[in-house]
């Protein structure tokens, strides 16, 4: 009997055909080649912590939780081997074991490895890339049913599609992921009004490790968080005071458990546009929305990288993201801010919500027909093209015969 399948937060719901646990790498691969050949389509769902409707599917929707585990490691290179069904936090703890760990984090740990690289999560840091930079190896199951292996020494342009791929290369099997040795951080969290923040963000983004803030829309208060190695961090800040103070390994201070669920939105920015973006939302906001919105707007900071569909793709950026309690009204806010973020050159995260499709990201992305072509190669009768995912590329999924 089908079984309806939720979303963390509740706000995608759907039943499909059949939800699979697949054994292992060739039973995965018998799926899909079945599926492939009645046309039918396979998505693959990680920890549902996205809200975009990138998993749905009235067909196969598969589950990688049987694929767990450090596969290899080399402590010379600092590259490890991991199998995709783990979640963040269940890498960390298994690469900490090793004296490994990855360059950053996001906000939260819940998410799966591979779904972290598919989507460009990240945490913040002017000279932190997005997670799906770590990508340099992969094994992957076409969607013709093939199992192939690549690593960026022999197929560079590969992981320029193969970073914030969206699910629609392949289902990744096992990922290599380029690290650090391990290491600590000491975080702090400091409350102070948001004109100081403001006053001071250059020298704060530019003079920490990690660095974002939070502002509360129906107050003028922002939290601020700092991270850096202990020994390199500044002792106070003038405008601001300290609300917590902990030192710890990098997997265990950089995200947070957080059991409030919560709607967002999140528009990648070039970082020049900033501050320029924040301030008019802040401003509509306090026009419009403080009645209804009483959570956070969170601001961060990403390194460029190259990846073809990476919302930092050759620029240097903000984030800046809108929450809303999921049970609150929250599709009004959102709809209202989307066009502050569009006209100061947004790009949306792909696992969080927005309304942009084909027509309007094409144009955002100067690598676009370069990721097109590389699905086209992987995937070329569109077996992991969900109706959504198809909206989001501009690509009719072909009919087929049977």
């Amino acid at each position: 009997m089908p079984q309806e399948w939720s979303n963390w937060s509740g706000s995608l719901r759907f039943t499909p055909d059949s939800i699979e646990t697949p054994r292992d790498e060739r039973h995965l691969a018998e799926l899909v080649q079945r599926a492939a050949a009645a046309g039918r389509t396979v998505r693959v769902v990680g920890a549902g912590h996205s809200s975009s409707a990138l998993v749905k599917t009235d067909d196969v929707l598969i589950s990688l939780e049987r694929f767990q585990g450090l596969v290899a490691h080399d402590s010379n290179t600092h590259r490890a081997t991991l199998r995709t069904g783990m979640t963040l936090h269940e890498a960390g703890q298994k690469l900490l074991d090793v004296n490994l760990a990855l360059h950053n984090l996001g906000d939260v740990d819940v998410q799966t490895v591979v779904g972290a690289v598919g989507t460009g999560t990240h945490g913040s840091g002017k000279r932190l890339q997005n997670l799906a930079a770590a990508l340099v190896g992969a094994r992957l199951v076409t969607g013709t049913g093939d199992i192939i292996e690549r690593t960026i020494e022999d197929d560079p342009q590969f992981f320029c599609a193969a970073r914030c791929s969206l699910g629609a290369l392949g289902i990744f099997t096992e990922i290599t992921l380029q690290l650090m040795p391990a290491y600590q951080l000491r975080r702090r969290e400091w409350c102070t009004h948001v004109d100081d923040c403001l006053a001071h963000l250059n020298e704060l983004i530019e003079q920490n490790r990690n660095f974002d803030f939070y502002w509360y829309p129906r107050s003028d208060e922002v939290k601020l968080r700092t991270l850096n190695i202990p020994g390199r961090e500044r002792e106070t800040l003038p405008y601001a005071t300290v609300v917590e103070d902990e030192t710890g390994w990098s997997g265990d201070v950089i995200p947070k458990t957080r059991e409030l669920k919560f709607e967002e939105m999140e528009y990648a920015l070039p970082a020049e546009a900033g501050p320029a973006c924040l301030r008019e939302i802040r401003e509509r906001v306090k026009e419009k929305h403080r009645r209804t919105v009483g959570w956070r707007v969170l601001y961060r900071t990403v390194a460029p990288d190259d990846a073809y569909l990476s919302p930092a793709h050759a620029r240097e950026t903000v984030t800046i993201s809108i929450l809303q309690n999921n049970t609150l009204p929250y599709r009004e806010y959102f709809n209202d801010i989307e066009p502050i973020f569009r006209a100061h050159g947004g790009r949306p995260h792909w696992g969080k919500l927005h309304s942009l499709r084909a027509e309007e990201l094409r144009p955002l992305y100067p690598m676009w027909d370069a990721f097109l072509a590389a699905r086209q190669q992987t995937d070329p009768t569109g077996t992991f093209l969900n109706r959504y995912l198809g909206e989001l590329l501009g690509i009719v999924k072909p009919v087929v015969m049977t």
